[in-house]
This record gives structure tokens, sequence and C-alpha cells, in this order.
């Protein structure tokens, strides 16, 4: 049984139970953890890529990976049509308490209801991709979501860094390893409850750039973050 870690720790948190945060472990060979309160953080204590992401969006817009909802309702107090969208059956329950209007219990690949005038992806949401060679199907049924003026917003990650070694000159050096170094493993723990093992992809934006031209939308870097960060538009050709 996959247990909704992610879920489980919103809604406690949306309780008053809060008394832990989520705990990562990553193929990476890292623990990190999740604060469970940053993910209910206000417009103004979100980075900058988060705030100019959210700044452009417009008409009708599909928050992919909601999460506990931070993003949608920024967008529904001004006054946009937003759907906030997860898999997560605790994110949406956490969403709809907090007072998003529009929520879908979801995987994206299983959704298509509606067509959007934005696609929201933000905290790498481009990441739900999992692995390099899905990308492409993921880009497809984005498409399929876009109405004709459409745009994807997503942030990600180049974690080449994380590779590097400090005495390694050559600017085009990548890590010796068989897949795509973006590809990363996670668990997540929260109170003695362990989620399943699920692929997360960071995608460096050159890598986005070619996959989003070979599907036939025009990839355009929006701005650069301080952690090796960025954000990205897609539209149509």
């Amino acid at each position: 049984m996959n247990t909704d870690v992610f879920g489980l720790a919103l809604m406690d948190y949306l309780n008053g139970n809060y008394t832990e945060d989520i705990a990562t472990y990553s193929s990476l060979d890292e623990q990190d953890t999740i604060p469970v309160p940053y993910l209910f953080r206000t417009y103004d204590q979100m980075p900058k890529i988060e705030q100019k992401a959210l700044d452009l969006c417009k008409g009708s817009v599909l928050d992919i990976g909601c999460g506990a909802g931070s993003h949608s309702l920024y967008l529904q107090e001004k006054g946009i049509q937003v759907t906030a969208l997860d898999h997560s059956a605790g994110a949406i329950e956490c969403c709809g308490s907090r007072g998003v209007k529009n929520t879908v219990c979801t995987s994206v690949l299983e959704y298509r209801n509606q067509k959007y005038d934005t696609l929201l992806l933000l905290m790498n949401g481009i990441g739900i991709v999992g692995k390099l060679e899905l990308l492409k199907t993921y880009l497809k049924h984005f498409k399929s979501l876009m109405l004709p003026n459409a745009q994807i917003l997503l942030d990600s990650s180049d974690i080449i860094y994380m590779f590097e070694d400090e005495d390694e000159s050559d600017g085009d050096w990548k890590p010796e390893i068989e897949t795509y170094y973006g590809e990363v493993d996670f668990t997540m723990q929260y109170k003695g409850a362990t989620s399943s093992l699920f692929p997360w992809l960071y995608l460096d934006y050159n890598t986005l750039n070619n996959a989003a031209s070979d599907a036939k939308l025009k990839c355009e870097l929006i701005c650069e973050g301080e952690h090796f960060d960025y954000l990205a538009r897609l539209t149509h050709l």
C-alpha cells in the first residue's frame, strides 16, 4: 500500500498537529527534510522565481502538483480562475479545507477534462515526469491541455553541481553514470509512515529547450535563481 505521506503531513499541519517535518531520502545518498510550514507560505515568503511565475499567470490556470494549494490560493484571491490538481488525496483535501474552489485528485496524465491558458508547475513541478525518456510523453499531454495562446510555466534545477569535482575545469564535464544525471529516486518518511520509492526529475535548461523544440513548443528562459534553478515558459510555435 502506497502511504500518502505528503498528504498526511499537510493535514496534520492544517489541523494543528504539526510536530515534525517530512524526511526525504534520495539515490544521491542524501537525507534532507521538507519543512511542512514552508508548504503553507504566502506570496511574500515565496522565492522570486515563484513570485515571477505567479505574476505571469493569465486566463484560466491549471496548478499541476498543487500541494497545499498556496499558489492556487494566491491566484484565486487575485480573481484568476484556477484549478488545483494533485495525485495526493491529502493534498487535495488540504486545498479544499483552505478554500481552493476547484480541485482535482488525479495524475495529470489521466486528466483530460479541460483546456487552459496557463499550466503551472512550481517547486520543480516538472519533477513529476520522473524519467527523461518520459518527457516527450508529458509535453505532448501538456499540449493537449493548452488553449491556442496558452503557456506552460515551470521551474527546475540543474543539479550537475552535485556531481562536479572542485578540481574539474572542463565546463562540459558530465558525471559517469548510465542514466541522465537529473533522474533521482526518492522516498519520504513522516511519523513512522514511509512512501513508495518514486522517481523525480531535475531538468537542466538546455535539455528542456531541446525537448520543447522536438515537441513543437517554444522555450524561453524567464529568469534564474540563486541555487542553479530557473523559470521557463513554453508556448505554441
